[in-house]
């Protein structure tokens, strides 16, 4: 297969190109913008193959999509170029509107131009995957799971403008017969990870003894997917998955974060002792405006029809997380010294 991956260079989209290029033996074109979460060096393990080409665009340019289309000529096309931190989006809202609506619409325009050029068998066979998360859905209570019919109710502008480009996704398939998937995914974590997010965030500041920041009381839960799983379920949702229809992806490793930020202590202090338990660095902070409580996912559509299993529970894919960031500072130095862990989102709803 011939697949473009949109936003290729990213956390999500790194993991994807590796399995597909890597494990499948696809021929793939990466568009990435490269901003500042995006980083080839998430790529090394393709760069130096003949599968792999790599595309320096933003889809918010529809002249470089469509030359990229005629040029690459994709059986299939992944979309996961996106603004994706919530606390940068409570202080920066533009550049989510901008990229993750105005963008998936510029991308989405150009594929279905391309796609009623095709031939007939393969215009049949094309399929566009949109990428998205599971806080479009809000915020759960104690009790339940997200469904894929359950409605949006996006708290965030991150989640709002994912929310948005969803259902352009789903009216480009129901107005215009683009042959659209959409899945909806719960909270990655594993190896390339950009460290302003939680775990990379926990892992690096506990190595180098700073404290480590934990919003509110720390009990706000989300369900945990280790993200190359994530990766074969995305494959196999594009290969196996009915057009117009929506997969939710999960771990079912539900977390709290102060679990989460303890068990990374308890990792490293095995692995690295200290002298002293990396426990003693929490510091709960003012928790992020609009927080959702909980997150969980019902993946049992994928699973039953698909046939997708999580390969990795919380404590293996932690455990593989803590040990890559060990063995792989020449990936997170870099990043490290651009974004140091300064706290993002404090911008809270005017007093009323």
């Amino acid at each position: 297969m011939r697949v473009i991956v949109t936003g290729g260079a990213g956390f999500i989209g790194s993991a994807l190109v590796r399995h597909l290029v890597v494990d499948k033996g696809h021929d793939v074109l990466t568009i990435d913008a490269l901003t500042y979460a995006g980083c080839e060096a998430s790529l090394k393990a393709v760069a130096g193959s003949n599968r792999h080409r790599f595309l320096h665009a933003d889809i918010r340019d529809r002249a470089a999509m469509d030359a990229a289309m005629a040029d690459f000529r994709p059986d299939r096309i992944m979309h996961l170029a996106a603004e994706s931190h919530v606390d940068r989006s409570i202080t920066g809202a533009a550049d989510f509107i901008e990229t993750n609506v105005v963008g998936t619409f510029t991308l989405l325009e150009a594929a279905r131009q391309y796609w009623n050029t095709l031939p007939a068998e393969q215009k049949a066979a094309f399929r566009f995957l949109h990428v998205s998360t599971d806080e479009v859905y809000g915020s759960l209570g104690d009790s339940g799971l997200f469904h894929e019919t359950t409605p949006y109710d996006p708290s965030s502008p991150y989640s709002a403008s994912k929310a948005a480009s969803d259902h352009l996704a789903k009216a480009w398939e129901r107005t215009y017969g683009l042959p659209v998937v959409v899945s909806n995914c719960s909270n990655n974590y594993g190896p390339y990870h950009f460290p302003e997010k939680l775990i990379p965030l926990t892992i690096l500041n506990a190595l180098e003894g700073r404290p480590l920041p934990v919003y509110g009381k720390g009990e706000n839960v989300r369900d945990w997917l280790f993200v190359e799983d994530h990766a074969r379920a995305l494959d196999l949702i594009i290969e196996r998955g009915q057009v117009g229809e929506t997969y939710n992806v999960g771990g079912r490793n539900e977390r709290r974060n102060i679990d989460v930020v303890r068990r990374i202590c308890a990792v490293l202090d095995e692995l690295l002792p200290a002298g002293r338990s990396r426990e003693e660095l929490i510091e709960f902070v003012t928790d992020r405006p609009g927080h959702d409580a909980r997150y969980a996912i019902d993946a049992t559509k994928l699973e039953d029809e698909l046939g997708w299993r999580a390969q990795e529970d919380f404590d293996s894919g932690i455990a593989k997380t803590v040990r890559w960031y060990l063995d792989n500072e020449w990936w997170w130095r870099p990043l490290r010294e651009q974004y140091d862990g300064q706290r993002l989102g404090l911008e809270a709803k005017a007093p009323a």
